[in-house]
This record gives structure tokens, C-alpha cells and sequence, in this order.
């Protein structure tokens, strides 16, 4: 048998309606979704969310039992599929998850200090986001609202007291 070539983005770009889809359906947003090889076995991960409700072992399971046969016809290749929550610490991947996130408490790395200030961590709230504007952002240490234009952010993640 011939070795498959796999464009990753392809089959990505390819499933993601599909996922969505199915993710709605059961109340979540994939937030993200991942097809990597590791150690010569091709690997999906779907990471799911909801603002609503935790996200249960029970809807993983469901999610990937209603995806599974739809998925088998557009990847080309044998896989393994791991639905789950995305952690509670997890680093944000995209920016959407800005928006996502919107009103959760995270901790944020900048890549400059703001100005007359000398810290780049900062742990605070989502208050909104957007492509120009960049992110709003409460402040915990101080009770600053502050602008923070995306440029400047080296990295985000959800965090718990």
C-alpha cells in the first residue's frame, strides 16, 4: 500500500462544520480542534466548552459516538478521537477564545511592560475583545480597567483561585 500523503489543514478545514455541528448540538463550542501524528498514529482531539455547564465524561462520550461514523468517511486515514473539557489552566490557543472566555479570570503575559509599569503577568478579567481594539481587561491586583492592544499579548490562560 502506498504511503498517504495527509494534509493536516485539509482534513481540518474538512471536519471542522461537521464538528461544530455536532458540538451545538449537545450545548458546546469547540473551542479547539487539533489532528496531529505523534509516534506514527494519527491523533483528533477535540477540546469542548460551555459558558452554561461543565463539560461531562458522559457528553464527551456522546459527542464522539455521534461523530465517529462521520468522521471515518473524511479522514483518510486510521485515527484515534479524544473528546474532552479543555483544562482548567489551559493556555488559549486562539483569539476567539478572548470571546469565548469573556467574563472568566485568567492570567495574562505580556510581551512589553505597560507604560511607567515594570510587571509583564497580571491576572485578572476578560471584560471584552476585539481584532482593533485589542483586550479590556480588570485588573485584580489594582482595580484598573485596562486596554490592552493584542501586539502585546505573549500569552493567556483560564486560571482558578
Amino acid at each position: 500500500m502506498a504511503k498517504q500523503e495527509i494534509n493536516r489543514y485539509e482534513v481540518i478545514e474538512k471536519i471542522t462544520p461537521l464538528i461544530e455541528n455536532t458540538a451545538m448540538r449537545f450545548g458546546y463550542i469547540p473551542i479547539e480542534i487539533d489532528f496531529v501524528k505523534e509516534n506514527h498514529r494519527w491523533f483528533l482531539r477535540i477540546y469542548l466548552y460551555s459558558s452554561q455547564k461543565d463539560v461531562t465524561l458522559d457528553d464527551c462520550e456522546k459527542v464522539t459516538r455521534s461523530l465517529s461514523d462521520f468522521l471515518d468517511e473524511l479522514i483518510p486515514v486510521k485515527y484515534n478521537l479524544e473528546v474532552s473539557s479543555p483544562g482548567l489552566e489551559r493556555k488559549f490557543k486562539s483569539d476567539k477564545e478572548f470571546v469565548i472566555f469573556k467574563g472568566r479570570r485568567i492570567s495574562l503575559k505580556l510581551k512589553e511592560p505597560l507604560t511607567g509599569e515594570n510587571e509583564k503577568i497580571f491576572k485578572g478579567e476578560i471584560l471584552d475583545f476585539n481584532e482593533s481594539q485589542g483586550l479590556t481587561f480588570f485588573r485584580f491586583d489594582d482595580g484598573q480597567e485596562l486596554t490592552i492592544p493584542r501586539s502585546n499579548i505573549q500569552s493567556a490562560k483560564l486560571y482558578i483561585d
